[in-house]
């Protein structure tokens, strides 16, 4: 074992697939912040609209939310790159394209995370806040959001998480992230065993600390 691990760090792949993995994380980053924090927008929106009493309302974002939930990111993101960019004439760039996809995909997912938490909220406090004469957006606002909104910290962490492994599929509409760049590496080198190797140290170095972060997280609301 360790001297395979000796094998690894010493081979020349090794240090040339550094400047790969730096850059491309690098984008894998910015596609997944950017991405859940567009869908963490909509999912507010879309999860509060789950919640309201409006059957048109509620309609739209139920419809967003099953279509969005029952087709794969891939497919999604293929949608967004060739079909949209040709019907409609716009010309999303694979940067672009990814961003959107992750944000759609993200958003719907986070909508019923949304909906949840508020929910697990008792009812008694909506009719506290009005019974102290408090609006029902003020109430939403200043009691009901801040304790649903930490209920959802672990499951909006879980789903960066899932967001940030998901953009490996961008690779097929040549968005020039982590895993994608590895593949050109592949593609060159001929020799894949150690470059994707260092692709799952990769991932594994920014997933590990975040899963340790939520998991003290958890332990602290629980407290």
């Amino acid at each position: 074992m360790i001297e395979n691990l000796t094998e690894i760090f010493t081979s020349p792949h090794y240090r040339n697939t550094l400047p790969f993995i730096a850059r491309g994380l690098q984008l894998t980053l910015i596609v997944t912040f950017t991405g859940v924090f567009f869908g963490f927008i909509l999912g507010s929106i879309f999860g509060l609209a789950r919640l309201s009493k409006s059957k048109i309302i509620y309609g739209i974002a139920t419809v967003y939310i099953e279509l969005v939930r029952g087709t794969p990111i891939l497919v999604q993101a293929l949608f967004l790159y060739f079909a949209v960019s040709d019907f409609f004439g716009i010309n999303f760039d694979a940067l672009t394209a990814g961003i959107i996809a992750i944000a759609i995909n993200a958003g719907a997912y986070i909508a019923e995370i949304v909906r949840g938490g508020v929910e697990s909220i008792d009812k008694g406090q909506m009719e506290a806040g009005r019974s102290i004469g408090l609006s029902s957006t003020q109430t939403m606002r200043y009691i009901i959001w801040p304790q649903a909104f930490k209920r959802m910290i672990p499951p909006l962490g879980n789903q960066f998480i899932i967001s940030l492994k998901d953009t490996s599929i961008f690779a097929v509409i040549s968005l020039g992230e982590v895993t994608y760049l590895m593949r050109q590496y592949v593609s060159t080198s001929g020799d894949p065993f150690i470059p994707y190797i260092m692709l799952c140290f990769a991932y594994l170095i920014i997933t590990v600390p975040a899963m340790i972060i939520l998991r003290r997280i958890e332990r602290r609301l629980d407290v």
